[in-house]
């Protein structure tokens, strides 16, 4: 495919057929996605490749209490898990939220955990008054990767991280090293549906010329 139309049709995909991913298309994927840049190029990148079902309960256990405050921060009319907006929602009612039985985790061919060596990545903004983000960088271009790499093949997945707020059960789980961070959770499978034309925000509603506030660069486009 050319690679603009897989940038423009590599969708967030829940839902799959069940027909195989194949360790040697999988290992195909890896071996295209590793090209990813990474800080200083140190390559700190690490996948588990779970198809264990069992395994994959666990994880979709470790997901269940961040999905319980996303949703009733989302039904309280807040933004979930925001890092500068509190959460107004008590424990109690958290607690009380029943997460739907149907995930991604259970029903894709094969769950790639996605971990990042913290002893190799230079966070920047670590001292910074804010969620550190920079750290990121060392990695999720790696797990992006990964998603363009299936959309060619002609898979897809998605990128989940609420399981990541418990991660030292994952750790514990599946043998993850204390300096090791969990980035990303990719469910992947062949899809039920493609989609082919995503909808997102025209390029003059994201950019602007030399400032924040500047004018916006390229023109309103809806298509």
């Amino acid at each position: 495919m050319d690679i603009y139309d897989v940038m423009r049709t590599t969708a967030a995909v829940r839902e799959y057929t069940g027909e195989p991913l194949p360790d040697d298309v999988l290992e195909r994927i890896l071996d295209n996605a590793r090209f990813a840049p990474s800080g200083g190029n140190r390559q700190g990148n690490r996948v588990i490749a779970v198809r264990d079902e069992q395994t994959r309960e666990e994880l979709i256990a470790c997901a269940v209490p961040a999905a319980q405050r996303y949703i009733a921060q989302a039904r309280n009319g807040e933004s979930p898990w925001n890092p500068v907006q509190p959460c107004g929602v008590d424990a109690q009612t958290i607690a009380a939220v029943r997460v739907p039985d149907q995930s991604p985790l259970r029903t894709a061919e094969v769950v790639l955990v996605v971990c990042v060596d913290l002893g190799v990545v230079a966070a920047f903004d670590q001292h910074l008054d804010r969620i550190g983000l920079i750290a990121g960088a060392s990695v999720y271009p790696f797990v992006w990767n990964i998603l363009l790499a299936a959309r060619n093949e002609g898979y897809g997945g998605v990128l989940t991280t609420a399981a990541v707020a418990s991660e030292p059960r994952i750790k514990e789980l599946l043998g993850i090293p204390d300096t090791y961070a969990v980035a990303a959770l990719l469910p992947l499978g062949k899809p039920v549906r493609q989609l082919t034309k995503l909808k997102r925000r025209p390029v003059a509603e994201i950019a602007t010329r030399e400032r924040f506030d500047g004018p916006a660069l390229g023109q309103v486009d809806i298509r």
